[in-house]
């Protein structure tokens, strides 16, 4: 077997899958509730599209086509367990086509949803990063600084930013702030930590040839230490991202009255599962845009590295 044909497996499964989960669509079903599969059969195409582009580009096709195969997997199976078999309950398990049709009848509230989670997620990362990164600029530059406030760091960094949520509710003038300020929390103590151990590794060799070509302490900072420290910034902006909205969706869960956490708390009190697994799959949706976008950020800022 050649190598060409082991790498095109994938990609056939994925058309053979995509073709059978259409089919299992459009073909009459045995449940008991009926929802328009037009919403799912949008999301499908767009799926197989994103592995076709990734198959004509022939760049990472094997593992569009892996993750495309499993997708379109999960779905066939969801399918053919809910309307085919008529298995699932009918409120624990709703049908796919159920799922994916709240995304047209409730796209408003879900709108409105990401709007909010993002402006928050924005004020959290727009202030935490940036203090963050200086401070810890700071503390890793400055040896008694550093011998002084990381320990206590440390202390602190390992409590669950969550935690704080009740107290801050109590005390914050508004919900929005006190999720605001979970957030806060919950970035800022990684991206320190972050900081000083990137400025701890830079090479002290490095530093002592800036002095000698006469660098001042401004110079060196943004001539030497900055540029050592953007790729870790980057990459720790990714690495916070899922772990911020997750963060952000708990607090939103414990009394707000907006948001994509708010949205899935909401309807899960009245029982409305088929919305609660549609507001999964939208944060799901988000956060993996948000990482794309940032990766791509990454690979733009820092090519040289």
């Amino acid at each position: 077997m050649t190598k060409r044909e082991t790498k095109s497996r994938p990609m056939l499964a994925v058309h053979i899958l995509f073709a059978a989960l259409m089919l299992s669509m459009y073909l009459p079903g045995n449940t008991k509730v009926k929802a328009s599969p037009v919403c799912m059969t949008v999301a499908c195409v767009l799926i197989e599209l994103a592995v076709i582009y990734q198959l004509i580009r022939r760049k990472k096709a094997r593992t569009a086509g892996d993750i495309g195969a499993i997708v379109f997997f999960v779905l066939l199976f969801w399918q053919v367990y809910t309307t085919r078999l008529g298995r699932g309950h009918i409120i624990l398990v709703p049908t796919p086509e159920a799922v994916f049709s709240v995304f047209y009848t409730m796209r408003e509230r879900m709108i409105l949803g990401v709007f909010s989670s993002l402006s928050l997620l924005l004020i959290g990362f727009g202030v935490s990063l940036p203090l963050g990164v200086a401070l810890g600029l700071i503390a890793g530059w400055n040896s008694r600084l550093r011998d002084t406030v990381v320990p206590i760091a440390r202390m602190l960094s390992p409590i669950p930013a969550i935690i704080y949520a009740p107290y801050l509710i109590a005390i914050m003038p508004s919900f929005r702030s006190a999720s605001a300020m979970v957030l806060i929390i919950g970035i800022f103590w990684p991206t320190f930590l972050q900081m000083v151990a990137r400025v701890g590794a830079l090479d002290q060799r490095i530093l002592d040839s800036a002095r000698v070509l006469g660098l001042k302490q401004r110079e060196l900072l943004w001539e030497v230490l900055l540029p050592w420290v953007m790729p870790s910034i980057l990459t720790g902006l990714r690495g916070s991202l899922s772990s911020a909205f997750m963060l952000l969706t708990l607090a939103e869960m414990m009394g707000a009255h907006s948001g994509l956490g708010y949205f899935i708390r909401n309807f899960a009190d009245y029982a409305n599962y088929t919305n609660v697994l549609a507001g999964i799959l939208l944060v799901a949706l988000v956060i993996t845009l948000l990482n794309r976008a940032v990766t791509a950020l990454e690979t733009r800022l820092v090519r040289w590295h």
